[in-house]
């Protein structure tokens, strides 16, 4: 017997769909670069993931549909600020679309120009060096060059789409 070439339509809504991801805890990030014209972008987002040691390399999604796309797919360099738990108004605030991400805050520059933030937890300065579309969404997979991160710091995690830090068990 062949096996399907194709997956069968989903039996659930897209709002299902999107209350099962919940379920699983993610940290949270904060992904920065230099648009074309060398102003900062970034947004918050929660779809990282480690890929292979050797090369170091990391991956995350972005909509289609983002404004900051021309920015991810044009740019050569790209930072993953991993958000520490006191920074939970940081995520707010770059998951918004009604407010200067970058006003008043402190950064310095990494690889390419993308902004470090001061006080992530962990940071992943990565060349772009892969892109795959899938579905509504396009896959980065970043060459990481530089890495950082704070001993001590406790994560901020997003589960079920509320923030938590970490309890130890």
């Amino acid at each position: 017997m062949q096996p399907p070439r194709r997956a069968v339509a989903p039996s659930f809504s897209s709002t299902d769909f999107r209350a099962a991801l919940g379920m699983f805890a993610t940290g949270v990030t904060i992904v920065t670069a230099r648009g074309a014209g060398g102003s900062p972008v970034g947004l918050t987002a929660n779809s990282f993931n480690s890929v292979s040691l050797n090369p170091p390399l990391v991956l995350w999604s972005l909509a289609r549909s983002a404004g900051s796309m021309p920015a991810f797919e044009r740019g050569s360099h790209y930072a993953i600020n991993i958000l520490a738990a006191e920074q939970h108004a940081l995520a707010e605030r770059f998951a918004s679309k009604s407010v200067d991400r970058f006003a008043d805050l402190v950064f310095r520059e990494g690889a390419g120009g993308a902004p470090i933030l001061d006080g992530a937890a962990a940071v992943f300065e990565c060349f772009n060096r892969s892109r795959y579309e899938e579905g509504d969404h396009v896959i980065f997979v970043g060459e990481v060059e530089r890495c950082s991160w704070r001993a001590g710091a406790q994560p901020l995690i997003f589960h079920g789409g509320r923030y938590f830090t970490e309890l130890p068990l």
